[in-house]
């Protein structure tokens, strides 16, 4: 078989274009809801289900709009079900990290994931941000996690560049200083 990559690739394409070249299509948006329908394929139960040769398309497709948080758009709702019907549900994940992708380099930005030890409140958060685009030298999508394994600190991943700044970080490098 093929990889998710390489499958996802021509819908996550398909998409953009389409959202693109659509008129009253916000992409930001359009990511939201590419992501609420990855999250909802992602699930083992729903996978099996979709498998299941007794069930129709149309059924599995009821079935993730009616878990859907939100009311998907009709985009949304026929690109749903082109995926269906070419049986490539494992690959929506992948298919939406691709969309976020090419969304991104659209709008020169990045996805930046956050790990903190502690909880951060909204004015810490907006402050970090504005310091590490500066870092980075382009805006950021902040996600943040706690990581309780930090001790304290932040580490911050953006694609393949990682900042760590945290107490366990620097913990690592005095051991590897001391036993070298």
């Amino acid at each position: 078989m093929a990889e998710l990559a390489t499958i996802a690739r021509p819908y996550a394409e398909a998409l953009f274009k389409a959202c693109s070249g659509s008129a009253g299509v916000d992409l930001n948006g359009a990511v939201v809801w590419v992501d609420e329908l990855a999250a909802i394929a992602a699930n083992p139960q729903l996978r099996q289900l979709a498998d299941n040769p007794k069930v129709l398309p149309s059924q599995v497709l009821d079935v993730i709009t009616a878990v859907a948080r939100s009311t998907l758009p009709e985009m949304a709702k026929n690109f749903l079900r082109t995926v269906i019907d070419n049986g490539r549900m494992e690959a929506l994940p992948e298919m939406a990290t691709q969309f976020r992708a090419l969304v991104n380099r659209t709008n020169g930005s990045s996805d930046a994931v956050v790990y903190s030890a502690f909880a951060m409140d909204s004015a810490a958060l907006g402050e970090l941000s504005a310091a590490l685009e500066k870092r980075f030298g382009r805006k950021l999508n902040l996600t943040v996690q706690q990581d309780d394994s930090l001790i304290g600190g932040i580490r911050v991943v953006v694609g393949d560049e990682v900042l760590d700044t945290s107490v366990k970080a620097r913990l690592e490098q005095m051991k590897a200083v001391l036993t070298a």
